[in-house]
């Protein structure tokens, strides 16, 4: 069993409760949606795709499905007033939570659209309880995903230079994953509690990359090593099989792929501190928010006991917008 493989079932089992006290809204009307001939997958980066803005049936908030490699898939969308064209984020749920708590959690189904955003909020495939980060087996999610930007390009007015991916834990890591995935695809991703679980690539393309951790999350360790330092059995058997690296580190990592240097420190806020780049080249702008005595949580959203401390001295929700907003289209 590899690392990586160990990791995605120890996270499962300790968010599949963790995760389940976080709330849900009520389930979204349903939707169904076939997805156009060619929705059941593009590659990233791959041959025009159709324009939305003039779609003649244009996709409707509330609950939609899709076939990508076979297998039938869901999404949550939610839509801002206006003609558009809009810029679009993918809000990615973790380990053993689902679309519905993740849109909850994170509440970009609410502030996104607010903003002008079109957010969708996907389901891992059923009967797996996270995504199938790149490079390990399981569903192509990164060709979902893909898939599922192209359908949102067709069935919706948007802007396809301001894609965006955020998420919380695995999550996260999948989001910070597809900015290599996705060969320059996403203009930005944003990685609450999970920034070091995923790896960056030798060259990424230009992106917004901005990531949230707290010091005292148990599941995602901020100092790195094992992850569920309090875990007990099988799961502590699985646990000792990974090592990631401290948070600093990985995003240090990020930094270097990208070829940011220029490292501030400041305080923003009570009890937070921000590590950020001042000279990155191209489109690039790269920040993490270390929040002292955090858990795995996601910064202002709702507190869930299980999951640590969550701070209430800053937004993780507002500041993810901020930073797309500012974002240059890719």
């Amino acid at each position: 069993m590899t690392g990586r493989t160990a990791l995605t079932i120890a996270l499962a089992a300790l968010l599949a409760a963790g995760c389940a006290g976080a709330p849900a809204p009520p389930s979204p009307p349903s939707s169904l949606s076939p997805p156009p001939p060619s929705a059941s997958g593009s590659a990233p980066g791959g041959q025009a795709r159709e324009n939305g803005c003039a779609a003649a049936r244009p996709l409707r908030p509330g609950r939609h499905t899709m076939t990508h490699d076979g297998l039938r898939r869901t999404f949550l969308l939610s839509v801002p007033d206006g003609e558009g064209p809009h810029p679009v984020l993918l809000d990615l749920h973790g380990l053993g939570s689902s679309a519905a708590e993740e849109a909850a959690y994170s509440r970009l189904a609410v502030e996104g659209p607010r903003r002008g955003y079109v957010v969708a909020t996907p389901q891992a495939a059923e009967g797996r309880m996270g995504w199938t980060l790149p490079g390990t087996s399981g569903p192509d999610d990164a060709g979902f995903l893909a898939a599922l930007l192209d359908r949102l390009e067709q069935g919706l007015c948007v802007d396809r230079r301001r894609e965006f991916a955020a998420g919380m834990s695995y999550g996260a890591a999948m989001s910070a994953a597809l900015v290599c995935a996705l060969d320059g695809r996403l203009a930005g991703a944003a990685a609450v509690g999970g920034i070091s679980v995923a790896r960056p690539c030798a060259h990424p393309r230009p992106a917004t990359l901005l990531a949230f951790h707290g010091t005292a999350d148990r599941a995602v360790p901020y100092r790195g090593g094992h992850p569920f330092p309090d875990a007990t059995g099988t799961l502590r058997a699985l646990a000792d099989l990974v090592v990631l690296p401290p948070v600093e580190r990985a995003v240090d990592d990020w930094a270097r792929a990208f070829g940011c240097t220029g490292r501030t420190a400041s305080r923003p806020a009570a009890g937070v501190r921000l590590r950020a780049w001042t000279s990155c080249p191209g489109r690039t702008a790269l920040a993490l928010y270390t929040v002292d005595g955090g858990g795995h949580t996601w910064p202002g959203a709702v507190q869930v006991a299980r999951l640590g401390v969550t701070s209430r001295a800053l937004d993780a929700t507002a500041l993810i917008l901020d930073a797309f907003d500012r974002a240059p289209a890719r």
